[in-house]
């Protein structure tokens, strides 16, 4: 039986979801599967609601939206709220608790840590807590392969940060091997 799985990335501007979106969709094909990645923005730069949407399949996928997440990643107290009511009832909810402090009832599993806060005092740079997070992502949902997601993370990302992206993926997945065991 084939298995698709829906994720939505979601949080504000600026936080760099849209490229994790890219970075997964990317590491989905090197794994040999199927995808489909979407983006939007709110009306602002920064600041504003976004969100990324990736479709993985064994099979074809017939339509490019997110209908009902297997997996939510939220990274803001506004993309929780927004989005955590359409997660699957056995769905896996990925949060940052730095900035997410009320997390709505839900049967999925949560899977709570902060993110940014651990970007910011290991690695010193609050920008990468979106890699951490999607190495949390693909260690707790075995969507992709680490390797496929390292080889994708190190074509996408901009020269001179490898070291740095390579810190914060192998953060995000031992975080979230100790939070799952």
């Amino acid at each position: 039986m084939a298995q698709t799985s829906e994720v939505l990335l979601s949080g504000s501007g600026g936080q760099g979801l849209i490229m994790v979106g890219q970075i997964l969709a990317d590491a989905v094909i090197r794994d040999g599967k199927n995808t489909v990645q979407t983006q939007s923005y709110g009306p602002e730069a920064r600041g504003g609601a976004c969100k990324a949407e990736v479709i993985i399949s064994d099979n074809e996928i017939d339509y490019p939206k997110v209908i009902k997440p297997d997996i939510l990643l939220a990274m803001s107290q506004e993309a929780i709220n927004k989005y955590a009511g359409d997660l699957s009832p056995d769905g896996v909810l990925i949060v940052d608790s730095t900035y997410i402090k009320d997390v709505p009832d839900t049967t999925a599993k949560v899977f709570a840590m902060p993110y940014s806060l651990i970007a910011k005092e290991s690695l010193g740079k609050e920008m990468v807590a979106n890699i951490i997070a999607l190495g949390a992502l693909a260690a707790l949902t075995s969507v992709v392969t680490k390797e496929s997601l390292q080889s994708a993370l190190m074509s996408r990302i901009p020269r001179g940060t490898e070291d740095l992206n390579q810190k914060a993926l192998e953060l995000g997945w031992e975080a979230a091997q100790q939070a799952a065991a």
